[in-house]
């Protein structure tokens, strides 16, 4: 039986919502006494913070599980969090007697007395979905990164039939007004400049009449908050509200995460994607007019069953369309419980592989077109981190892509700097020795 921890370490895998959960679970467990340790490093307790959404999820969470046992035969304090976690529950102790606590997304606020009742020989479980209780125990933020998440929304009503999100995370429902602005407070205080709203499906955030355009509203009157961002949206939830945001707010940043996930209409409406491509490209057309020269990102799913070569150009007919600054693509894969799983016309590794690597391509070109038209531009960008080389340092533009120059700025710093060249990931820049008049963004 493991005893009491006194270190710990939390390993989140998969999207920005679990990042912005291991943090808040650090928070909690620090506030409890326990010290934090650096990666690498053996501490009493090891929390996998896991992703259920590729296949396979499951298989990869008991494997590092298995990785924790020690040479001497003994091990941490093990606790599954996360969507895994969810999905598997009771089942994933009687599959791993090395686990030692099984918590779900939505029961993280629970995990210092989970790990009380483990030193006093307990295997808690707790995958409840009780909507926005955890937030409510959270301590106020106390440190944070120069960009900072900030959740608000949870879950997702959609019903994508690939997607297991419903069942892991629950049904839509959204964090109070006064919650997050507080919140943001916090994190500004604590030293962010940058917020990125998060959220399965985050333009579907609402408190009362009030959707997600006006909370940006407020959060652009916050001293010291200079920009925000938010992720991930769904097509059918961009408000024309939330679309003239982007037009009139200038710390809004001109970038936009918008899944399509499929050119052709034939497969939006297998997968129960609500929107089709030509309402998808008028809400483009709409954004774009908003806020001219805005970046527009996407995700996309190839190899979904029954997905033909000509459903497959018609994907890459609409990356051509929109000419995506940036877009994440990956292979159909199928998750047990979701319809896809057992749809007809199940498409062979090899072809999705062939496929994905067409579709990579196809993107690469239109993102290092989007970064090479942008060199030669005076703009802002926000330090984050030290760069691999000597006196470098990597920033963030308002389009999102890395910048990486000489400065001796530091991370928080903004500074003004002229792009001056690209690459299909990143672009390097100089700092300005004269301030911007008019800030490009």
């Amino acid at each position: 039986m493991p005893s009491a921890p006194k270190t710990f370490h939390i390993k989140s895998f998969g999207c920005q919502m679990n990042v912005y959960d291991g943090e808040r679970m650090a928070e909690l467990l620090v506030d409890t006494g326990l010290a934090p340790v650096a990666p690498g490093e053996d501490s009493d307790l090891v929390v996998l913070n896991t992703c259920h959404i590729r296949e396979k999820a499951a298989e990869k969470a008991y494997s590092d599980i298995g990785r924790l046992r020690r040479d001497d035969g003994s091990r941490p304090m093990i606790a599954l969090a996360g969507c895994v976690a969810q999905a598997e529950g009771a089942e994933a102790q009687a599959r791993s007697k090395m686990i030692d606590i099984v918590v779900g997304p939505q029961a993280y606020h629970r995990l210092p007395e989970m790990v009380a009742q483990v030193a006093r020989g307990g295997r808690p479980i707790d995958t409840d979905l009780p909507g926005l209780a955890k937030f409510s125990a959270f301590p106020n933020r106390r440190r944070a990164a120069p960009s900072a998440f900030l959740t608000v929304q949870e879950g997702c009503d959609k019903f994508c039939t690939y997607c297991v999100v419903p069942y892991t995370r629950g049904a839509e429902i959204s964090r109070p007004w006064t919650d997050v602005v507080a919140e943001a407070h916090d994190l500004v205080e604590a030293g962010a400049r940058e917020i990125v709203l998060l959220g399965q499906n985050v333009n579907a955030w609402s408190d009362g009449d009030r959707g997600l355009d006006a909370l940006i509203r407020a959060l652009a009157d916050v001293d010291g908050l200079e920009r925000i961002r938010y992720t991930t949206s769904h097509p059918a939830d961009m408000t024309e509200g939330l679309i003239a945001a982007h037009g009139e707010i200038d710390k809004l940043m001109p970038y936009l995460h918008l899944p399509v996930q499929s050119g052709s209409d034939r497969i939006l409406k297998a997968m129960n994607r609500s929107h089709s491509t030509d309402s998808y490209l008028r809400t483009i057309e709409k954004a774009r007019a908003a806020r001219p020269g805005i970046a527009i990102s996407g995700d996309f799913i190839v190899g979904f069953p029954g997905e033909t070569e000509q459903d497959f150009a018609a994907t890459l007919n609409i990356v051509d369309a929109v000419q995506y600054a940036a877009a994440y693509s990956f292979k159909y894969s199928a998750r047990p419980g979701t319809p896809a799983a057992v749809m007809d016309g199940q498409i062979a590794p090899e072809i999705m592989d062939e496929r994905l690597r067409r579709l990579h391509d196809r993107i690469a070109v239109h993102q290092l077109a989007f970064n090479r038209a942008l060199v030669g531009q005076d703009t802002r960008i926000l330090i984050e981190r030290k760069g691999r080389q000597l006196g470098q340092m990597i920033g963030r533009s308002p389009w999102m892509q890395s910048v990486h120059l000489e400065t001796s700025a530091v991370p928080g710093d903004m500074i003004d700097v002229t792009l001056i060249s690209a690459g299909p990931n990143s672009m390097a820049g100089a700092v300005r020795t004269e301030p911007i008049s008019r800030v490009a963004a």
